[in-house]
């Protein structure tokens, strides 16, 4: 009788390991999603032309701002004002997607999660 009363209450207690990581899970959800709303407001910057051009990016990559310094405009050099206006944006979507990744990192962390683990939601 006391073999089955003990593998009752095994099961008792597994089933209550279950509901805290079920518990843990939903938390982990709660922060995700509020950190991926504060990382729609949070901003790099790239720079190209030793700053002459400017890119501001979220760190979920949206372009918000682009400053390009007016001493750059010769009609004769378009193209190159091409490359820097792209090599800015791509600078500050690189360093966007570096920061997104190390904030999720940072919440994975907590949990004894892989750095690299990827987030379901």
């Amino acid at each position: 009788m006391q073999d089955q009363e003990t593998e009752m209450f095994k099961g008792i207690g597994q089933m209550g390991d279950m509901a805290k990581m079920l518990k843990s899970a939903q938390e982990l959800q709660t922060k995700v999603v509020a950190l991926q709303e504060e990382m729609n407001h949070m901003t790099v910057e790239g720079r190209s032309g030793a700053g002459l051009v400017k890119a501001v990016a979220t760190y979920k990559g949206e372009l918000k701002s682009l400053d390009i310094d007016p001493s750059i405009f010769n009609p004769d050099e378009k193209e190159v004002v091409e490359d820097l206006i792209l090599a800015a944006i791509k600078d500050a979507q690189q360093k966007a997607q570096e920061k997104h990744q190390e904030e999720m990192g940072k919440l994975t962390e907590g949990l004894g999660l892989p750095a690299d683990f990827k987030m379901p939601f």
